[in-house]
């Protein structure tokens, strides 16, 4: 994982070292917002208006954060709205790749072989990390968004008068619940897995090894009393950590270190975790193969070997038993 610098590319890794062993991430920097009619966005963010064939996104098959948008493309209809171009699950020592031969889509659009240079084509003194996803503006030529969690409410709906498709992951009346599971499933789950397996000292370790699991706990027990994270419908919530929990058992826990218990021996999150990826269409979002060559390929401080383990059997087709719990689906916009 390396970044730009003023424009120039640097393969350099996190500085744990200077943090005291911790790994912290940085903020996505491309915030611009696209809306129905072009107007600003939630917090004034510049808009952009909801055109069919005007955007395209960049993902990684490999990147739970990336895989957040591909879920929300998938159930939201935009598949002949948005195209998508995907990377090379190798992240080397020029960051995310288009190589077709190692299982990118190769990138028809701008045609550049890795990820940084749709940033420096976006700025070209760009400094900051290179991430995934990243939704493009083909008018302008640039990088409009590359915030998941933004990713996410833009492509709830600002298309809707496009496509038809008037699901809503983000109810006005279940926001406030929302955005507090967010919170506490960014910290300590979707983030909390990388600040354990990132970390450079014990104690570091360890205590973002059990802050993951008491969190674990807490959604164990949370889904023992409601089908979903909001209660009788599934949100946003239950996507952002889906695209964790799918890959805990393959790569968390033994990759990061995060092997107190695997998902599939929690009753209620392994159930919960089969029916997410049972959902029309999610499962196609998911490539088991491009998780874990990226994960065990691409971090060489945590795998030197860069051995990919040939396991977990995992068998997320299996019947669930969440229909015990009363849950309607998904809430239409009203």
């Amino acid at each position: 994982m390396g970044l730009l610098i003023e424009g120039q590319w640097q393969d350099q890794w996190y500085d744990t070292k200077g943090n005291g062993g911790e790994f912290v991430r940085e903020s996505a920097k491309l915030r611009d917002w696209v809306t129905p009619d072009g107007e600003p966005g939630p917090e004034g963010q510049p808009g952009l208006k909801a055109e069919s064939g005007r955007y395209h996104l960049y993902v990684c098959y490999a990147c739970p954060w990336a895989h957040r948008a591909l879920v929300m493309r998938k159930l939201k209809g935009l598949e002949k709205v948005i195209d998508v171009s995907w990377t090379s699950p190798l992240m080397l020592d020029q960051g995310w790749s288009y190589h077709v031969d190692e299982g990118s889509s190769g990138d028809s659009l701008n045609h550049v072989e890795f990820h940084h240079q749709l940033y420096t084509l976006t700025d070209p003194d760009y400094t900051g990390r290179v991430t995934v996803p990243a939704l493009w503006d083909k008018r302008n030529g640039r990088i409009v968004n590359n915030e998941s969690a933004d990713l996410l409410r833009i492509f709830n709906g600002a298309f809707d008068d496009l496509t038809g498709n008037r699901l809503d992951f983000y109810p006005t009346d279940l926001r406030e619940t929302i955005d507090a599971v967010n919170a506490d499933v960014y910290d300590n789950v979707n983030n909390g897995v990388y600040k354990t397996g990132f970390a450079t000292e014990q104690g570091v370790y360890e205590k973002h090894f059990r802050a993951l699991f008491d969190c674990l706990d807490r959604l164990e027990a949370r889904l023992a009393q409601q089908r979903y994270l909001a209660g009788e419908w599934l949100t946003e919530a239950d996507i952002r950590l889906f695209t964790t929990l799918v890959r805990f058992d393959a790569v968390y826990h033994g990759h990061f270190k995060c092997n107190r218990r695997r998902i599939t021996d929690y009753p209620q999150l392994s159930h919960y975790l089969r029916e997410l990826y049972q959902w029309p269409g999610v499962a196609e979002t998911v490539d088991f193969d491009h998780i874990k060559r990226h994960y065990y390929y691409s971090h060489p401080t945590i795998n030197p070997t860069r051995i990919v383990p040939l396991g977990p059997s995992l068998d997320l087709d299996a019947p669930h038993d969440r229909e015990r719990l009363t849950g309607r689906g998904i809430r239409e916009r009203r």
